[in-house]
């Protein structure tokens, strides 16, 4: 018995290190539950637009509604998550995600849905998501030391990759199957028990400000302090290049797994899940990286990584070559995210932390929807392989510019390493 009780202490200290602390544990929790119901929307939200609608237009839109508010409001979100405290701010608008996917699901039982409705609560939603995940990751520095902010964020990260990615999506397909307002009734439960665990949570005090200034002045001030900080400058510069050529690539992977790889439907949900499995098993090993190698090093072989898979893809046309490449592909995105986020949470003041947070994500998803629409314009011209030639030069390029620079990246000093 005392083996035993070892045994599982010991496995529990290995999945959640007891010196992260109990408010770390509640956010966890709560990040988990939230990624499980939004994983089942992530299913069930297009095959409910699949059902009121065949036009890919208004299928298309859905999706875009969903990310639109980001660029929209962003930044304001971040001015926010400086001002206000940002665990009342996360509870506020789970609460107002909960109460909108009630009422929506209210809706779809009564049975007559209009797509319309449809896109106006996507949009809403994607507000709500906006603000949460906007001043959610400005807790964590709050809560955890910074040495343990790697294997931190790699805990978060992996729930992500469980929850979101592989369990929840055919647990929301099979709720779809049901019943189609059973899956957004399940999310909207998942959502409010996220809020009651973010609302447990301890939080100190946020550092108290000289004055309250006008907002555009704040997102002002977050652009100047990134902009006049050398690494953190550089670290945003890479997110967006890599997101405009991953974007790029991605916007036409599926074309690629059809047309050139010979893959039908479940072949390409086979190079998905490759991706997320990859991520687990970095998971794994990011603790056992983080201790043996240095951020700079690992920042490194991720970036190499990524190019490479481009380069992988646009060369192979054997389907088991194209799975190796994305399992490789979601192992190093996983330890590059983990790492990433908490080379900048280090090196960012708690004052900036949601307003410098907030650019970041403006420079992911706006790399995102320029790569994916030059994507489409280079797979239209010069076939589906161009954009992955593309992204390979891009991030090849980016990467020999910025290759030492990633060592003061890693450690947020203008001093070379």
């Amino acid at each position: 018995m005392p083996v035993a009780s070892l045994g599982v202490s010991g496995f529990r200290e290995r999945v959640l290190p007891r010196r992260l602390g109990p408010a770390y544990s509640l956010l966890l929790g709560s990040t988990w539950v939230s990624n499980i119901g939004d994983g089942i929307a992530l299913a069930a939200g297009p095959l409910l637009m699949a059902s009121v609608t065949r036009d890919p237009l208004l299928v298309a839109a859905a999706a875009v509604l969903l990310r639109l508010p980001w660029v929209l409001f962003g930044l304001y979100a971040g001015v926010l998550a400086d001002r206000l405290d940002r665990k009342r701010m996360v509870v506020a608008v789970d609460v107002a995600r909960a109460i909108v996917l009630l009422l929506f699901t209210v809706a779809l039982t009564g049975g007559t849905v209009h797509v319309w409705l449809v896109l106006a609560v996507m949009f809403l939603l994607g507000t709500a998501e906006t603000f949460a995940d906007t001043a959610s990751p400005t807790l964590l520095p709050m809560i955890v030391d910074p040495p343990d902010l790697g294997i931190a964020n790699a805990r978060l990260m992996a729930g992500y990759l469980t929850m979101n990615q592989l369990i929840a999506p055919p647990i929301g397909a099979a709720l779809f199957a049901i019943g189609v307002a059973v899956p957004f009734g399940t999310q909207a439960v998942c959502v409010a028990f996220g809020a009651v665990l973010v609302g447990r949570m301890k939080v100190p005090p946020m550092p108290p400000r000289a004055e309250v200034s006008h907002v555009r002045r704040d997102i002002a001030e977050g652009f100047r302090w990134l902009w006049g900080n050398g690494p953190v400058r550089t670290l945003a510069l890479t997110i967006l290049v890599f997101n405009v050529t991953w974007g790029a690539a991605w916007s036409v992977l599926v074309l690629l797994a059809q047309d050139r790889l010979g893959m039908g439907p479940v072949g390409f949900g086979a190079l998905t899940t490759a991706v997320a499995v990859g991520g687990l098993a970095s998971t794994a090993a990011y603790d056992w990286l983080e201790r043996r190698f240095t951020l700079a090093a690992l920042m490194r072989v991720c970036l190499l990584t990524e190019t490479l898979v481009h380069l992988g893809l646009a060369l192979t046309t054997m389907p088991a070559v194209a799975l190796v490449v994305m399992f490789a592909f979601g192992a190093e995105a996983f330890v590059w995210g983990a790492t990433a986020r908490a080379v900048r949470q280090r090196a960012v003041p708690t004052e900036f932390q949601g307003r410098v947070g907030s650019v970041y994500t403006l420079g992911l998803f706006g790399g995102l929807v320029v790569g994916q629409a030059l994507g489409g314009v280079l797979a239209s011209l010069w076939g589906v392989t161009a954009p992955f030639w593309f992204a390979f030069g891009g991030s090849a390029i980016l990467l020999a510019i910025i290759w030492r620079e990633l060592a003061r990246i890693a450690h947020g000093t203008t001093t070379d390493a």
